[in-house]
């Protein structure tokens, strides 16, 4: 399948297109509810990252480019964006075995989203931070 791309506001309020840009493709292909939940959650955490944090305190664009492979099927995603340089998979993972009142504040999202992956990948290039995600289904 050939690799499809949505570009929009890095806005918070443009979560819902981003979502749908996406899940209706796994809807299309019998994709498990389970997995299609997990992308979902997957998809909040990136982009409302992206939509909070990279230009702030300004806007920009973020672009997500989906593709499919069909053995082993699975969904790649990307999530690129020209605000600041940001690794989030630079934080160490956060110590779940802590009552969140003796946590420290942040890594969460980071965290939940490798916990529903298969693999995860950051690059600064040209500029961008490209956040890559596959999920097999």
């Amino acid at each position: 399948m050939p690799m499809d791309e949505l570009k929009l506001d890095a806005a918070v309020e443009n979560l819902p297109e981003v979502t749908e840009f996406v899940t209706a493709s796994l809807e299309e292909m019998d994709c498990p509810m389970k997995i299609v939940m997990q992308i979902e959650l997957v998809i909040e955490e990136i982009f409302m990252n992206v939509a909070s944090y990279a230009y702030a305190p300004d806007k920009g664009l973020v672009t997500v480019q989906k593709s499919f492979d069909d053995e082993p099927r699975a969904l790649n995603l990307a999530f690129i964006d020209s605000g600041k340089p940001y690794n989030p998979l630079e934080h160490k993972d956060p110590d779940t075995s802590l009552g969140v009142e003796d946590r420290e504040i942040g890594g969460l999202g980071i965290f939940l989203i490798k916990k529903n992956v298969d693999s995860i990948n950051y690059e600064r290039r040209d500029g961008q931070n490209i956040l890559s995600i596959k999920k097999l289904f």
